[in-house]
């Protein structure tokens, strides 16, 4: 294959000089940078598996431009077992030549962002060339709208060697396995975009015995999302709507971290440790009903989650969770009694929401570490801790107009010491203040007279980040 011997001024090489790793404008500065012995240059008498190491975090086209550098590199990255390829900005000719001057028996990790436009058998061969030589890691990303037309070939399915697997599409790529699915070392599994069904996921979920996490977002037409027979399986991340009206049911009773992003009732999480749960979408509710009829419908959701969230240790949830759950004392609906231990709360401080976040709070009676993740104030509040936590509106007021006299420092202030007056178990309490961190000073003498006034006789450490 043909190299090139002369190197462009925008070309950078990643050299690893002791540590950490330095980059250089132009691979020549190499040679100028390093400490010479014998006219050796320190990087190049690095051994094999470090200079392969340091590869791997270029692209194929650009490794392979180090040949040019010594007798020393010439054959460095025929030898990696990295291979990444962006095929949008690379002829399939280009890969396939270099594929064919790659020398290396097995291959760790290999990536490919491709466009199917006219190109699907050579897209194949690459994957096939990526199973043959034994990947490790292997990544897909589809990005055209050919992909919705395209099936992955019969075998991608049968791969004994794959530990983890991302595919990443613009379009619904098919993922419906005509065979039986053999991925034995399994045991990470991304999927975004892809088409599965009731039908196909149970196929290639049988076939990955050691499964340990698995991540879906924008996943297709699932309905029944059965886990029970993955073992292994520790870690469930789902993200953005399925395409049915319906939520998909879980039955996940071995995991023991769930982050949920899309619309999903929780049959069986038995097992569960830490949760993360949010929503941004619409709950999939009958077009026909008004929005004084969905509410009830939504917190019944709300309520049906908590339930099985109750003996969670960590506990995450977002404002659009706490939006609905703020309405639930308004409509007398009961709460499970949570274990919760560290509750973590992503949210601004705004009117929808502190009830819910009051009701919560009401529920979790051994919490000790609250962390809230605030990046504005846009509600004034005016809260008098006094009253204690016996109904959320008694002492949470929030005028209809915004009240430019009250510093935004001290809102947040008078919602700590609401916190700090009524959870008697409270040991550590965290404020990330995101964008509001240059006015810290002010802050911290807010949060300091908010310790002075709390008539929580525990010591507890209010930081601020």
């Amino acid at each position: 294959m043909a190299m090139e011997d002369n190197f462009g001024e925008e070309d950078l090489a990643t050299v690893a000089i002791g540590s950490p790793i330095h980059r250089f404008s132009h691979p020549l500065e190499i040679e100028r940078a390093s400490n010479s012995i014998d006219g050796v240059d320190s990087v190049s008498s690095l051994p094999d598996h470090i200079l392969h190491s340091i590869l791997s975090f270029v692209p194929s086209n650009i490794a392979i431009r180090t040949s040019a550098l010594s007798k020393r590199w010439r054959h460095v990255w025929s030898e990696s077992p990295y291979l990444s390829f962006d095929q949008l900005g690379l002829s399939p000719k280009s890969i396939n030549e270099t594929l064919s001057n790659y020398s290396a028996t097995e291959i760790t990790s290999f990536h490919l962002v491709t466009s199917l436009l006219s190109r699907i058998h050579f897209v194949n061969n690459w994957i096939g060339f990526a199973i043959s030589h034994g990947a490790a890691s292997l990544s897909l990303d589809f990005r055209d709208s050919l992909v919705e037309d395209y099936k992955l070939p019969d075998f991608f399915y049968t791969n004994s060697s794959v530990e983890q697997l991302l595919i990443v599409s613009s379009g619904p790529v098919g993922l419906i396995p005509s065979c039986n699915v053999s991925w034995t070392s399994l045991k990470y599994l991304s999927l975004t975009c892809c088409k599965l069904s009731d039908e196909s996921f149970p196929k290639i979920l049988s076939g990955c015995p050691m499964l340990e996490s698995l991540k879906l977002q924008s996943y297709g037409s699932v309905k029944y999302l059965d886990l029970s027979k993955s073992l292994h399986l520790t870690r469930l991340d789902i993200d953005c709507c399925s395409s049915v009206r319906e939520p998909t049911e879980i039955v996940a009773p071995h995991i023991h971290y769930l982050r949920l992003r899309a619309q999903c009732t929780l049959i069986d999480v038995s097992s569960l440790i830490e949760a993360n749960v949010d929503s941004s979408v619409n709950y999939h509710l009958p077009s026909n009903i008004s929005y004084k009829e969905a509410e009830p419908l939504k917190l019944a959701i709300v309520q049906a989650m908590l339930e099985k969230l109750q003996n969670v240790d960590k506990l995450t949830l977002g404002v659009e969770f706490l939006r609905i759950l703020s309405k639930s004392e308004l409509h007398g609906v009961l709460l499970a009694t949570l274990k919760v231990k560290t509750l973590t709360l992503e949210t601004m401080i705004l009117r929808p929401v502190v009830p819910g976040i009051a009701r919560l709070i009401q529920n979790s009676p051994e919490v000790k570490k609250i962390t809230i993740y605030s990046m504005q104030f846009s509600t004034v509040l005016n809260l008098n801790p006094d009253q204690g936590w016996r109904s959320i509106k008694d002492h949470v007021v929030f005028p209809n107009t915004w009240d430019s006299k009250v510093p935004e420092p001290e809102l947040m202030v008078s919602f700590i010491e609401l916190l700090l007056a009524n959870i008697i178990t409270l040991e550590t309490l965290v404020v990330r203040l995101g964008s509001y961190s240059t006015d810290r000073s002010r802050f911290e003498e807010q949060f300091q007279i908010a310790l002075t006034l709390s008539h929580n006789n525990n010591e507890v450490s209010v930081a601020l980040r």
